[in-house]
């Protein structure tokens, strides 16, 4: 399953490490799977990620407001298991917003902002992550996480520009392929 697109001009300075799809939930006749791409910046530890994801669920009921909340809740507890597997603890959830995204086709995203810390050598370096989660015809989340402070290439800004940008695989308009 293909993940989604993010136009080309938004990923100058981020690299494609990970395509993959998943199955993040089966019980009995529903299932999800997920067509995810991850992408890194080449820095220092900790490097900043971005992350899109495409959501099938089976049987396709389609979306609707009661499967959205339950979409954005098993989203987020799947984003700090992430967060967790790349070593950002201390994570306490800062913000939850409403989020534009360019896709006139698509809801509003909800954004949730977290804050945690990355241990790197013998310091603690603060960390932003972020979530969003929306609706453009089937479920699509992107988000993505970075060291804040001075110093630090990557930017909510550059993660909110690429969050924006997402789309649905089948959408046109300068999106990159994911196959390797």
């Amino acid at each position: 399953m293909e993940p989604p697109v993010v136009p080309h001009d938004r990923l100058d300075g981020w690299t494609l490490v990970e395509a993959a799809t998943e199955r993040p939930f089966e019980a009995g006749p529903v299932s999800v799977t997920a067509g995810t791409a991850r992408y890194e910046r080449e820095t220092p530890p900790p490097r900043p990620f971005f992350f899109v994801s495409r959501l099938r669920i089976s049987p396709d009921a389609g979306p609707n407001p009661a499967l959205t909340r339950l979409v954005e809740s098993r989203a987020r507890g799947g984003f700090r298991d992430r967060l967790a597997d790349r070593d950002i603890t201390d994570l306490a959830r800062r913000d939850e917003r409403r989020l534009d995204v360019d896709d006139p086709d698509a809801s509003r995203a909800t954004l949730t902002v977290f804050h945690g810390r990355c241990a790197v050598d013998d310091e603690r370096v603060p960390v932003e992550a972020l979530l969003a989660v929306w609706e453009a015809g089937e479920y699509l989340l992107a988000g993505g996480a970075y060291p804040i402070g001075n110093g630090f290439e990557a930017t909510r800004q550059d993660v909110l520009s690429l969050v924006r940008g997402v789309r649905p695989p089948d959408a046109e308009g300068g999106a990159v392929e994911h196959s390797e």
